[in-house]
Parts: C-alpha cells; structure tokens; sequence
C-alpha cells in the first residue's frame, strides 16, 4: 500500500495514515473487499509503531471504513464513495473559510483573495 506520512506535520501520524486510506478509497484504489496490509506490515513499512496503525485502523472502523475479521485482517467496506468526496469537499471548505477569515482579518480584499487563490491554482 502506498501511505506517505510527514513526521514533521502537526496532523498526528495515525490521522495521516486514515486520511489516505480515505482518499485511496474515494478515488478507487481501495475496492470494497480488498484486504488491508496487517498492522505489523504497515507499521514495518512506515517504520512507525504498531500501536499507531491499530488506532487508525480501529477509527477507520469505526467511522464504517473497514471491517476487521479476527484472524485474517482488515477490509474496505462497502463505503459510499460520493459520500466520501462530499466529506472530503466538506472539510476543504471549512480550511478554505478559516483561511479566507483570517485575510479579512488581515486587511486583504475579496479581490486580492481571488487573485492569491488564482495564483496559487497556476502555480500548482
């Protein structure tokens, strides 16, 4: 499985890790069925505790990502993916509005917020 975590990000590790087992989900990377890698073979790869990828994997569970079989592992549920993006969609537009709250606090024009924002779209 291919999970990128930055040790130095003030999002916890174990959040990182769900994160993008979500997004894997959402895009279709992750099918309903498929087995996740054990703990211990995540946590080997990432090179981060078990302990780490058990509390993700039990939140992924309990939030109905994942189900997990005593004795054979973890595997994708059968999770609505439009249900996924739209809370994807959901949490970007609350960090969009702190963001745009902050540079009106700041001074900064609606305007100049849609040229940063442009700006920043070109450059990405």
């Amino acid at each position: 499985m291919n999970i990128i975590i930055n040790t130095s990000s003030m999002v916890p590790i174990y959040e990182q890790i769900m994160d993008e087992i979500k997004a894997q989900i959402a895009s279709g990377k992750l099918q309903s069925g498929e087995a996740l890698p054990s703990v211990r073979a995540l946590s080997a790869e990432l090179k981060i505790s078990a302990l780490t990828v058990k509390k993700a994997y039990d939140k992924l569970e309990a939030e109905g990502y994942t189900a997990t079989v005593h004795g054979k592992g973890s595997y994708v549920t059968g999770v609505n993916t439009e249900m996924i993006a739209d809370q994807q969609r959901r949490e970007i537009e609350k960090e969009f509005e702190k963001t745009i709250n902050k540079a009106k606090q700041y001074g900064i024009s609606s305007d100049e917020i849609s040229e940063l924002v442009n700006l920043i779209l070109e450059d990405s």
